[in-house]
C-alpha cells in the first residue's frame, strides 16, 4: 500500500463527495412522532488498518446516545481479538464555540481484559474542530500490561463536504518505531455518512494507512 495509492484514493473520494453534494435536496419536516423516535441516536463506524509489517485488521465501533446517556461497544481497539463495552455521561455547552465532554467507564474482555476509565471530547468553532478520546486500560492479568490509548484529531472544513487535518494516536494493538504516531487526514461526507483516509508516519519509509467510514442513523 503506497502513498501514491492513498493519494489517488483520497482524490477519488473527494470528487465523489462533490458529485453527491450537488444532488442534495431539502429534507421534509420531521413529524413530532418521528422526532420522538429519534431520541435514540445510534451510529456505527469501522476503521480498517493497512499495516506495512503486520496483518491488516478492522476496528468496528457502535455507539448509542440518548440525552445524557452514552453507550458504546468496540472490537480490536484495546487489542486484537478483544472487545469492550462502555457507558458514559454526555455534557455539551456553548453556542459560538460548541464543545462536548463524555466521561466514560468500560470493561475490556477477550485476549486483553481489564477495566478502563476514559473520555471523549470535541470542540467546534466555525470551520475548525478538535476531537479527542483517551482511555487507560488496567490489565487484569498483569499490571505491567496496563496502557494508555489515545486518538486525537484537529480538522479544518473548507467546504461543507471536505475535511482536512492532523491526527495523533497511541496504541498497543500493533508495533511501530514510534510510541506516538502522527499523521494527516482527508475526509469527505454526505448527509450522515463520512469517509476518511489517515496516513500515519507519512515521512517514514513504510507509513500506516487507516481507512475510516462512519454512519449516523
Amino acid at each position: 500500500m503506497g502513498v501514491r495509492f492513498v493519494a489517488s484514493l483520497t482524490i477519488g473520494l473527494a470528487l465523489a463527495g462533490e458529485h453527491l453534494l450537488a444532488q442534495t435536496t431539502p429534507e421534509a419536516p420531521v413529524p413530532a412522532a418521528a422526532a420522538d423516535e429519534k431520541a435514540w441516536s445510534p451510529s456505527a463506524s469501522v476503521f480498517t488498518y493497512l499495516l506495512p509489517d503486520e496483518g491488516n485488521y478492522a476496528q468496528p465501533t457502535i455507539t448509542v446516545d440518548r440525552d445524557w446517556l452514552h453507550l458504546e461497544a468496540r472490537y480490536n481497539y484495546e487489542g486484537l481479538r478483544a472487545g469492550s463495552a462502555w457507558s458514559g455521561y454526555n455534557f455539551s455547552f456553548g453556542d459560538t464555540v460548541q464543545w462536548t465532554l463524555t466521561p466514560m467507564f468500560g470493561v475490556v474482555f477477550g485476549d486483553t481484559s481489564g477495566v478502563a476509565p476514559g473520555y471523549k471530547a470535541s470542540l467546534a468553532w466555525r470551520k475548525l474542530d478538535l476531537a479527542s478520546e483517551s482511555e487507560y486500560v488496567f490489565d487484569s492479568s498483569s499490571s505491567s500490561d496496563s496502557f494508555l490509548y489515545t486518538w486525537s484529531e484537529v480538522g479544518w472544513t473548507p467546504m461543507e463536504w471536505l475535511r482536512l487535518g492532523l491526527v495523533v494516536q497511541r496504541t498497543k494493538v500493533y508495533q511501530t518505531e514510534f510510541d506516538v504516531q502522527r499523521g494527516l487526514l482527508v475526509g469527505v461526507s454526505f448527509k450522515n455518512a463520512s469517509f476518511t483516509t489517515y496516513v500515519f508516519n507519512p515521512d517514514g519509509s513504510r507509513p500506516t494507512v487507516v481507512l475510516g467510514a462512519s454512519m449516523g442513523f
